[in-house]
């Protein structure tokens, strides 16, 4: 009978296996990734944005769910007094967000596809084909076989 592994054994097989490997790299590119978009949605997009608004600061955006405290005049104010709020602003930045990583992700997997699919990218027309009676290339647009010399069908 044989002797079943330990835990530690079971788990450094698991972790040695290269997708949870590979699965570790990606979750660290894309957490770096994510901090490279922040900071383009933060501080490059959303400030044009903001100024053909009307110089919004999407991010300093609120809601005041309780008044009887007064409305406060920034959401660091709100927070500091501890009044209720919806911050929707910073949701809408995350959303910007969200949209880039995905419209970036979408294109590498378009391309990554392209690169392992069977067909080739940039698919050419045919310049030759099969005689029908010998199966010998011929140009396509031959009327005649240069092997057989049958006559073929004008395509």
């Amino acid at each position: 009978m044989a002797k079943s592994k330990g835990f530690a054994q079971e788990f450094r097989d698991f972790v040695a296996r290269g997708n949870v490997i590979d699965l570790a790299v990606g979750v660290i590119i894309g957490a770096a990734f994510t901090k490279i978009v922040t900071s383009l949605v933060e501080g490059i997009l959303m400030p044009p944005i903001g100024l053909l608004t009307g110089r919004i600061d999407f991010a300093s955006m609120f809601y005041v769910l309780d008044k009887s405290k007064g409305v406060p005049e920034s959401l660091a104010k709100a927070k500091e007094l501890g009044v209720p709020v919806i911050a929707y602003g910073q949701f809408i930045n995350d959303v910007i967000g969200f949209l880039i990583i995905a419209l970036v992700i979408f294109i590498i997997v378009k391309r990554v596809n392209r690169l392992w699919s069977d067909e080739p990218a940039d698919a050419e027309e045919p310049t030759t084909k099969n005689c029908p009676f010998c199966v010998s290339a011929i140009p396509i647009k031959a009327t005649r076989c240069p092997q057989c010399t049958s006559e073929l069908q004008a395509a």
